[in-house]
């Protein structure tokens, strides 16, 4: 299993940074979430997992891994739009799913050049392909891309998260900025911790 690699120079920082935070890093300890280093398969993993619980979305995970064994453009593009429907999923993410596969089998989305480019202009080519919004773009910076330095406005988890830790009744764009400014360069690491926090752990 492939999990978010950082080393302890980044939580040290963070903790230099922050009192709280650091005090919550010291008492959780180290994390290790699992990523997927291949894109189209972490593509696929996240559309067919908007928007249902967690145990769901490990259900129709496994249920795409058992049917298609190598989960690739090929594999899914060939497939019928029932065929990938009826391992759990609505219509609609049957089709974001295969369109994904043809675009990146037709080169209208290139995967290699991807692994090039800075964070924004990922997003940007992501968001293109229907089914993918700029969230489901930052999930992928970090559980495929591992891009050290992404907080994610639009993920609930991390702005609960954030409330939490620094006992906030609510949290202005202009606040979560500044926050998300001090952990930087290590704001991925940072968002790790503040799951755990909107978990309560």
């Amino acid at each position: 299993m492939a999990v978010f690699e950082y080393d302890q120079s980044a939580l040290e920082y963070l903790g230099k940074k922050d009192k709280k935070l650091g005090a919550a890093i010291n008492r959780i300890g180290l994390i290790e979430r699992q990523v997927i280093p291949d894109l189209f398969t972490a593509l696929v993993h996240s559309i067919a997992g908007q928007q249902i619980s967690s145990r769901a979305a490990a259900t129709v995970w496994g249920r795409i891994q058992d049917y298609f064994g190598d989960i690739n453009p090929a594999n899914i593009a060939s497939s019928s739009l029932e065929e990938i429907q009826q391992l759990g999923m609505s219509m609609r993410k049957a089709k974001y799913i295969k369109g994904v596969a043809e675009a990146a089998l037709l080169g209208r989305l290139d995967l290699q050049e991807l692994n090039d480019l800075p964070d924004e202009e990922v997003i940007k080519r992501l968001v293109t392909l229907p089914g993918v919004g700029v969230w489901t773009a930052e999930m992928m910076l970090i559980f495929s891309f591992q891009r050290p330095d992404v907080v994610s406005w639009g993920d609930y988890g991390i702005r609960k998260g954030m409330m939490r830790l620094y006992r906030l009744d609510e949290l202005p764009r202009e606040q979560f900025d500044k926050y998300r400014k001090r952990y930087s360069p290590f704001g991925s690491v940072a968002s790790l911790y503040l799951w755990e926090i909107a978990a309560g752990k």
